[in-house]
């Protein structure tokens, strides 16, 4: 027998209010990523061996530098989420607000140094 409301069981929120949330956001940038992953590599076999400069103009391109912003932006996010779960599994109290604050922060350097460095190509600075 459930202790649950009806009410509760319709909108699939558990006792963190969060729901089904977490899950879903991990399956959409796993499907995104799955897609600019694809295009990244293919990027990576095309300019394998190329000069750095060819390699820079090529990613000085706007819709190649914004397919790679989105990758990492995807990629970061990503991140944060799967090592939030773990974070939230197996760590307790302190260190457990400690290393969630580490990972936001983490995930926001990795993706925001990322990005300044491609729109850096982007823009030609």
């Amino acid at each position: 027998m459930s202790m649950r409301t009806p009410l509760s069981r319709v909108r699939g929120l558990g006792s963190a209010r969060e729901g089904t949330g977490h899950f879903w956001y991990q399956r959409l940038t796993g499907l995104a990523l799955a897609f600019l992953t694809t295009a990244f590599i293919v990027l990576v076999i095309v300019l394998a061996g190329r000069p750095y400069p060819e390699v820079a103009h090529a990613l000085g391109n706007p819709f190649v530098a914004l397919l790679m912003i989105l990758m990492v932006g995807a990629g970061a996010w990503h991140m944060k989420i799967g090592m939030q779960v773990i974070i939230e599994d197996y760590f307790h109290g302190n260190a457990r607000l400690i290393a969630q604050i580490a990972n936001t922060f983490f995930s926001v350097a990795i993706a925001v140094a990322s990005a300044v460095a491609l729109l850096k190509l982007s823009f030609g600075v």
